[in-house]
């Protein structure tokens, strides 16, 4: 049988390593009509219906005034063929860089709201900030989606995922269950 004695200790501030679910993502912004993009690796789904995605987005990112000002946003989802540009993304600043020039990214209107689109994404989700009240103590934002797109030419995109450390996994292969899905079948 085995005790605790047998496990190893992991230390609290890598916990995030240990359940990262959702996929790198990016967040573009319009403020004051210039866009930025970010990368985002604290993210995550809240509901179904209607959609609810959590977001954190901290005073320490170029974004976040813009956030906070606007009430809108895009979550853009990168796959795997641009981890690396992703990556360089998250190691600038739009205060410095004109993010959209500077990576050779295509920003689309949208429908909804005035953040661009990236054209190199799979997906693009345009969001409402739904509820600020645990941006104060968390930098966590609630965001409702209001219009989904994708890109059609990309019907099996391969996402990455952030493991903390500055290492990503990659989507393998999909395994297919829905028959087990007994209770929640309106989701298949």
């Amino acid at each position: 049988m085995i005790t605790v004695k047998d496990l190893r200790p992991h230390p609290l501030d890598q916990v995030h390593r240990l359940i990262e679910p959702g996929p790198v993502i990016l967040v573009t912004t319009r403020h004051r009509g210039i866009p930025n993009v970010m990368t985002n690796g604290f993210n995550m789904m809240v509901r179904h219906a209607p959609p609810l995605i959590a977001c954190t987005i901290g005073p320490w990112d170029h974004s976040y005034q813009a956030l906070v000002e606007t009430g809108e946003c895009v979550v853009s989802v990168p796959t795997a063929d641009m981890a690396a540009t992703v990556v360089d993304i998250g190691n600038c600043s739009g205060a410095d860089v004109d993010k959209f020039e500077e990576f050779d990214l295509t920003a689309v209107t949208g429908e909804q709201v005035q953040a661009p689109l990236v054209a190199e994404c799979f997906a693009n989700i345009e969001c409402r900030v739904a509820d600020t009240s645990l941006v104060a103590d968390y930098s966590l934002f609630l965001l409702e989606p209001v219009r989904a797109w994708t890109d059609p030419s990309q019907p099996q995109p391969r996402l990455f995922h952030h493991r903390g450390d500055g290492t990503f996994t990659l989507d393998g292969p999909t395994v297919d269950l829905k028959d087990r899905m007994t209770k929640w079948q309106y989701l298949t």
